[in-house]
């Protein structure tokens, strides 16, 4: 794989952007990646947009930009865009709302959820997030996230429309500098979906060992970091 990256600062605005080539002989576009990204601050508002596009599929070029175990969906192309804007209310206490969408064209699983019983001719995310962040002390800050994803499944076999909710909290506090010890917990509840568009219609919250077996999973982290 071969990146390149570009970044360029100016007024407030940061832009960046990002080439990863197929690295295949006659299979250019086969597991190539790009993006740009840029990002706006000024004051108490932060403004910050992206574009990612993966082409081709990992599996069938392993050495390409993304590899198979990266790859969070198996699909012949990949687009994510989205937004965000964060606003400071005080110096303590931060807001912030964020919205991506993700288009996969022929997706025959997930790394998340399994296979698809049938493969999709076209998947389609809609992510909408809300959060919060307070700053108790400057060694204690404390976080709330809800997200609220739709997604649009078309195929042969039919189309569904499952969903899924996200409930999600942090707390962190530093102990020194570089050490500090946090907890996170999230919460998922998915939708009902028909039996072709399986396994869509489970709960899986990414990190955990697999999805649920029911609508709802719940997943609780407690950790220890020292930065080297």
């Amino acid at each position: 794989m071969a990146a390149k990256f570009v970044s360029n600062k100016y007024a407030g605005f940061t832009f960046e952007c990002m080439y990863a080539f197929s690295n295949a002989a006659g299979g250019f576009a086969n597991n190539r990646l790009y993006g740009l990204a840029g990002q706006y601050s000024s004051g108490a508002v932060t403004v910050a947009g992206a574009y990612l596009q993966v082409n081709g599929n990992a599996t069938t070029n392993a050495g390409g930009a993304v590899s198979a175990a990266d790859t969070n969906f198996t699909a012949t192309r990949n687009q994510i865009y989205g937004g965000g804007i964060n606003y400071a209310l005080t110096s303590a206490a931060t807001v912030g709302f964020v919205y991506t969408h993700t288009n996969l064209t022929n997706a025959t699983g997930s790394e998340y959820f399994g296979d698809l019983a049938n493969a999709a001719n076209s998947l389609r995310f809609n992510n909408f997030e809300v959060n919060a962040k307070y700053q108790f002390t400057p060694a204690f800050y404390a976080g709330l996230m809800y997200t609220y994803t739709m997604a649009h499944y078309e195929s042969n076999a039919g189309q569904s429309r499952p969903h899924w909710g996200n409930f999600g909290g942090m707390i962190d506090y530093n102990l020194t500098k570089r050490t500090d010890v946090y907890m996170q917990v999230a919460y998922q509840r998915a939708s009902h979906t028909d039996s072709f568009a399986a396994p869509l219609g489970q709960a899986v919250l990414v990190g955990t060992d697999a999805p649920s077996s029911s609508l709802n999973q719940t997943a609780v982290l407690v950790s220890f970091r020292h930065l080297f």
